[in-house]
């Protein structure tokens, strides 16, 4: 496994890592993720380590905190060997206070994470989204406290727009706080928004993207292409309402591109999709997940190998799409300004 430095900090990361939202499933969305109990997450765990993956990524809102304890407990004897990520800003109550980036609600969250994980410290704490009704000011400075106890190792954020991360930036810079070294991020070949500008400012500020449904939402499986009825049963069924929306057609396009570079590699669609990200920038770590052991293993063989630069022409020709304003406008400056990645 190849190990990737994160972002502005000294810690290194694998470039893939396990999504643990799979476990539980304790209520209706996260049950359509996955119901991963104790015993299969142990074998899951003891897969992931064996590959080299060392980092576990989880919520506390994912399947309302079942998820941390079924990786706890999955873990237990294994604390010095792997990297736990966790996320806090979404609901945990019906209370005014149980959601938020405030000094409540993150001591809380963050007290309740560490004890249904069964561990003292979180190696990356991530802010879920941005609450805007938190001072920014407020926010850093409690989680700069959370760095100074020992009870978090680094900071980072998540589905944050531009200028709340450059906020967030410019206020750790001023009072010498921590700052956020990681940006977890909706990326994949059918959802490249993410190129627009946060990847220029990932670049430019060194936070690195940890990305999160690599395989756009469960629609690079394989189990999708033109001109066939959609699988019965699937996570997409389930939660395509809450997901990122994307046009068939695309979708369609971007598959048939993936089924070309297929049959030159011996690959399977989703081994080449998870690839294709891996060669990105800014990208450290690609964040996997899996009903099974045989997704796992399977998911797992997308690294070790690399996809020829013309393979990865193809897979961005096919996957392009229109950019709103001012992307557009700013491609004709790209002599002057060079963008991240090919524009076509």
């Amino acid at each position: 496994m190849e190990y990737r430095q994160l972002g502005h900090s000294g810690l290194k990361v694998p470039a893939l890592s396990f999504g643990a939202g799979t476990f539980g499933g304790t209520n209706d969305f996260f049950k359509a993720w996955g119901d991963t109990g104790v015993p299969e997450a142990k074998r899951i765990v003891d897969l992931c380590l064996d590959a080299g993956v060392n980092l576990f990524d989880t919520a506390d809102v994912y399947s309302d905190g079942h998820s941390e304890e079924i990786l706890g407990k999955a873990l237990e004897g294994k604390r010095n060997q792997v990297l736990i990520s966790t996320k806090a800003t979404f609901a945990m109550g019906k209370g005014p206070n149980d959601l938020g980036s405030s000094r409540h609600h993150l001591t809380e969250s963050l007290e309740g994470s560490l004890r249904r994980l069964g561990t003292d410290y979180v190696d990356i704490y991530h802010m879920h989204a941005f609450d805007a009704t938190a001072p920014v000011e407020e926010t850093l400075a409690t989680l700069d406290g959370f760095v100074r106890s020992g009870k978090v190792r680094y900071i980072a954020c998540s589905n944050f727009s531009g200028w709340h991360l450059m906020k967030s930036l410019s206020v750790s810079e001023r009072y010498g706080w921590s700052r956020y070294v990681g940006h977890q991020v909706y990326y994949s070949l059918i959802g490249r928004d993410y190129e627009w500008e946060l990847m220029p400012l990932a670049l430019d500020q060194k936070v690195s993207a940890l990305v999160w449904s690599p395989l756009g939402w469960g629609r690079l499986t394989g189990k999708i292409r033109r001109g066939q009825p959609l699988p019965e049963v699937s996570r997409l069924h389930a939660t395509a309402e809450q997901g990122p929306p994307v046009p068939y057609d695309h979708v369609y396009n971007v598959v048939d591109a993936l089924d070309e570079v297929a049959k030159e590699t011996g690959k399977t669609v989703a081994q080449i999709a998870l690839n294709w990200l891996l060669q990105r920038p800014s990208v450290a770590t690609v964040i996997i997940g899996a009903r099974n052991e045989d997704q796992l293993k399977q998911n797992l063989a997308a690294a070790g190998w690399n996809l020829t630069p013309q393979q990865v022409e193809k897979l961005d020709k096919a996957s392009q799409t229109q950019k709103t304003y001012p992307y557009w406008h700013q491609v004709q400056f790209a002599s002057r300004n060079p963008l991240p990645v090919p524009q076509y």
